[in-house]
């Protein structure tokens, strides 16, 4: 399971689901190889325990605008990968 330093960059969710999405981000980077599949893993997490539509980007080097829902939007690393997930739809 990775352990990296955690930065949270923006933040719109409460402090009990911001603690969930960085450990299912930990256990996704723990369980997969590749980019795609740690954000499918986030992103179907997150539709099962808090209702869809969750959506989920997973990289180094991405430029993103989005629409969200109040209360569901988290951007942060751990160590050097950014985790973009927002809820909308």
């Amino acid at each position: 399971m990775a352990t990296g330093k955690i930065v949270v960059k923006a933040l719109d969710m409460g402090q009990e689901i911001k603690d969930e999405a960085v450990k299912v981000a930990k256990e996704a980077l723990a369980e997969h190889k590749l980019e795609r599949d740690i954000a499918k893993h986030v992103k179907q997490t997150f539709d099962k325990r808090y209702s869809p539509t969750w959506h989920c980007i997973v990289g180094k080097s991405f430029g993103s605008f989005v629409t969200h829902e109040t209360n569901g939007f988290i951007y942060f690393y751990i160590d050097d990968i950014a985790f973009l997930l927002w809820k909308s739809g």
